[in-house]
Formats: C-alpha cells, sequence, structure tokens
C-alpha cells in the first residue's frame, strides 16, 4: 500500500488542479474553448514529473524504469477519473448550458451525449497521462551508457 499512497496522492493533488484550472476559465467563459485544454497536458506532465521525481529520491537503489513509468501512470489515472467525475458533475448539475455551448465551439451543434464527451474527456487524460509518463521518465531512467 506505501507504494501506491505517493501516486494516489499526486493524482488528488493533480486533480484539484486541473478542477481550479477548469473553474477558473468558467468565471472568465473561456471553459468551452478547446484550446485552453492544452495546458491540462502541461498540469498533467507536472502532476507526473513530481510524482517519479519523489518516487525517485525516496528509492533510489530500488528505482527502476518500470517502477517510474507505474508511479506515473497511477498519478496520471487517478488525476484523469476524478477530473472526468468532476467534468460530468459540472457539465449535468452546476451548467446545463455548458455542454450546447461546447459542441457549439467544437464543430457546430453536433449533438452528442453525455456520456461520449465524459469519454472522450477520459481518453484525452489517460492518453496524456501515458505520454507524460513516457516523456518524464526518460529524465529519470537510469542510464547504461559507458564513460569514455
Amino acid at each position: 500500500m506505501k507504494k501506491l499512497s505517493l501516486p494516489i496522492r499526486f493524482g488528488l493533488v493533480t486533480s484539484a488542479i486541473l478542477v481550479a484550472y477548469f473553474l477558473v476559465l468558467a468565471m472568465f467563459g473561456k471553459h468551452t474553448n478547446p484550446a485552453f485544454s492544452f495546458v491540462n497536458a502541461i498540469i498533467t506532465g507536472l502532476g507526473v514529473y513530481e510524482a517519479i521525481r519523489l518516487s525517485k529520491l525516496e528509492n533510489p537503489t530500488e528505482f527502476s524504469y518500470s517502477m517510474g513509468f507505474k508511479t506515473g501512470i497511477i498519478t496520471g489515472f487517478v488525476a484523469t477519473l476524478i477530473f472526468t467525475i468532476f467534468f460530468l458533475f459540472y457539465a449535468t448539475e452546476i451548467n446545463l448550458e455548458f455542454l450546447p455551448e461546447l459542441l457549439q465551439t467544437i464543430n457546430g451543434g453536433f449533438n452528442a451525449d453525455i456520456g461520449i464527451i465524459a469519454f472522450v474527456v477520459a481518453i484525452m487524460g489517460l492518453a496524456t497521462s501515458v505520454v507524460s509518463a513516457l516523456t518524464v521518465m526518460q529524465l529519470f531512467k537510469n542510464t547504461r551508457n559507458i564513460p569514455q
């Protein structure tokens, strides 16, 4: 359980930052612009980076590529799961006009079910998590290069 506490903790913090960023965008009416979702990738990447960095600092001798990758994936997946649940709650309970506005902005009024939109949000978050974990692990992997 100790090995899972770090990525879950960082996943919770990352999701809280994602939710706060979304709400700040909502305050200014920019939450329906998909261009601002690129910042979500940066937030997720920073959360994954910090989780892997701390994991390596806590266990420098036991740290391996698979351990770091697993830490990054769990961090990203926890953040994505919580943000997707918040997104569903926001779209169905808090702002009922959000989904039609979002769909109008994206593609001119295409009708889609909330389940499809939530699925897309989850897949985007999971893909971002995998790419972030793979990218960050390039910084923290143990090299086998022979010094010359």
